[in-house]
Formats: C-alpha cells, structure tokens, sequence
C-alpha cells in the first residue's frame, strides 16, 4: 500500500518538525511522498526539498493562505474558518521549485500585516490573563517562531508562548485543569482531562496549546483585514506560477480529530453551491483530510469534483507530535485516486530542479 500526506507543517508555521525532521518522520513513517504546506510561508520549502533529495523521497512544496471572500456569494457566512465569517483557507499545491522566490514576494507583505494583528491579538489576551501569565509579544510569542527566516506568526504560537508560562508557573497536571476551567473558563474532559493530569505526558506542552485553542482563541480573536488577499488575486497569483489553487474543504466538525476545534457547522449546507463558485472562479482543485470527516461527507465532495472536473488533493495536516503522518483511511479503494494525484503534485514540483524522482512501477 503506498501512502501519501501532502499538508504538513512545520516549524515555519507551526509545528514541532523542522523541514528536514518533517522529512526523516515522514520516511521513517513509511510515506512514498511528502508534501509541506505552510501558513503563508514558503520559508522551509529549499530545506524540505534537499531533505527530500538527501533521503531519496519525492517531495512536493506549497502554501496555505487565509482570502478575502467579501466579494463573493458567501460574504457573511462561515466557510471553513472558525474563527471569522467571509474568510476561507485555500492552498496552492505543486508550486515549481523555480517560483519559490516570486511566492515569498507574494506572502511577505501578508505576513508582516498579519503580525501587526498578532500583537493586538497577544493585548486583548492579556485582559483576560492574571498578571503574572500577560504576554509580550516582541519577548514571548516571536522568538517562538521562524519569523527572521520568512516564517508565518499564527494564533497557536500565541497560545505555546501562553502554554509556557502556564507550565513553568503551574508545572503539569490538577493546578492546570484548575486555571483552565476555573479562571480562563474553558472545559476540560475525557481524553483531554487524562493527557492534562499527566505530568509524564510527553505531548503535555502541544496538548495544551489544544486545548487553550479550543476555548480561548474566540475571546481574544480580532478579525483579520489587509493580511487577507482577495480570492481573485490568489488565483491570478497562482495561475500565474503554475501552481494548482485548491478550496480546502474542512465540512461540519462533529469531533474534532486534533482535539483543537468545537463541533461547528460550516460549508456542508450550501456545498453544491460552492462548488459550483469554486468552478466558475478559477480554483483547479479540492484539498480534504479523510481522517476528519464522515464517508458521507467525503462521498459528497468526491462526486462533486467529479462533477466539476477538481483535481482532489488529499493531506493531514502536521501540527502536533500526536498526528500520524499516514492516514490509514487512503488503503480504502475509493481513496486510491488521491495517492495517484500526489505523483502530478511531486512532478509540477520537481520539474527543472535537476532532482530526480521515480514513481514506484
């Protein structure tokens, strides 16, 4: 069975991997290839093509974007953002190794804007902290990052930098159950409850932050502006270097896999009219995680690509030391199509790089 992931992150977004470490788990894990997908960064995308060709393991670069859709159908609705209504993730897949430098000229700007918003973000937690927990976001969020590098600043490094100080104050265990539900107001139960009273944990640090953002981010969240391009501009920017533009399709969220979002409704309710958008405003492809969603929704959104002629990209994406790299559910017959597409995503990739990659048979 081969196996393929092609949405992970690393450490220049969020993740506990460099670009080299992405790659050696992700062979170690058994994958045939790899793909790195980060947060308006395509800071780590030279390193995890080198780890690639080093290891003898096909590779495949991009990046995920948060856009603007106020000028579209679905201005005012929750699209597949939890935190802010007429935004949407998208990505762009396959981009050529050649155009890595015209998209950190394209992300640049977004990024130096979306830390603007950061650090009134990393305020607003502040009113709702006990003093001796308040953030400085230049001292205790940055350095946490890959900023200096071109890396992307997200709300989850705002919460480690939060999750640090909760752990060298409180230690590990009851005294943090205690703080989260009785000062900051956020439950805690089941699996969570056990990982959080574990003071031997190994994941304790990332199975914080989880929980934190899945009762805090709403109450310190500011809605992003100019950090947001228009829809239309991501698509002529990704027209333009020959990437494939993806709709990263998240659907109505029963149990979060990741333990870090709420059960929400999202874009389930008015799918055939997106697709239908998604076709006609240029997007080429659907990116979806099997492991997150039902059959029933997963058969939904195959038929639909079929029936818009999307390519479908399949990825889980890597932000925690508890996610697998292989999705079990891509052995399933009616996923094999998505191990296939991986292989167009490594050629657009690898074209005119001087690397070499075989795909087996």
């Amino acid at each position: 069975m081969e196996y393929v992931n092609n949405h992970i992150h690393t450490t220049y977004s969020f993740s506990p991997y460099t670009p080299s470490e992405a790659v050696r788990l992700a062979r170690e894990a058994g994958l045939a290839v790899a793909g790195i997908v980060d947060h308006d960064s395509v800071g780590g995308c030279e390193e995890f093509i080198a780890a690639g060709a080093a290891l003898g393991m096909p590779v495949t670069i991009g990046f995920e974007l948060r856009v603007s859709m106020r000028d579209t159908p679905f201005h005012g609705k929750t699209i597949n953002n939890p935190d802010q209504r007429s935004v949407a993730y998208v990505a762009a897949h396959g981009i050529p190794r050649q155009k890595i430098a015209d998209c950190e000229r394209f992300l640049a700007p977004y990024r130096a804007r979306r830390n603007i918003r950061n650090e009134e973000m990393t305020e607003w937690l502040n009113v709702f902290l006990p003093e001796h927990l308040r953030l400085d976001f230049q001292k205790d969020i940055l350095p946490l990052s890959r900023h200096e590098d071109g890396g992307g600043v997200t709300e989850r490094h705002i919460l480690c930098g939060l999750s640090h100080k909760i752990i060298n104050t409180y230690g590990k265990g009851a005294p943090v159950i205690v703080l989260a539900q009785e000062r900051l107001g956020i439950p805690v139960a089941g699996k969570l409850m056990g990982y959080l009273l574990d003071p031997g944990n190994p994941h304790y640090l990332y199975d914080l932050i989880g929980v934190l953002k899945s009762g805090l981010v709403e109450k310190f969240y500011v809605d992003a502006a100019g950090e947001c391009p228009d829809v239309k501009e991501f698509l002529g920017f990704a027209s333009e270097i020959g990437a494939i533009s993806a709709y990263a399709y998240l659907g109505d969220v029963t149990e979060s896999v990741t333990g870090d979002k709420k059960p929400q409704e999202f874009e389930d309710d008015y799918l055939d009219e997106l697709f239908a958008w998604l076709k006609q405003a240029g997007f080429r492809a659907v990116t979806y995680m099997p492991s997150r969603n039902t059959m029933a929704q997963l058969r939904r959104v195959m038929a639909l690509c079929e029936a818009y002629g999307l390519f479908q990209i399949s990825g889980e994406d890597i932000n925690s030391p508890r996610q697998a790299f292989i999705c079990p559910a891509l052995a399933r017959p009616e996923f094999a199509h998505l191990n296939q597409a991986a292989w167009a995503l490594v050629e657009a990739t690898m074209r005119g790089t001087g690397y070499r990659t075989q795909e087996p048979g």
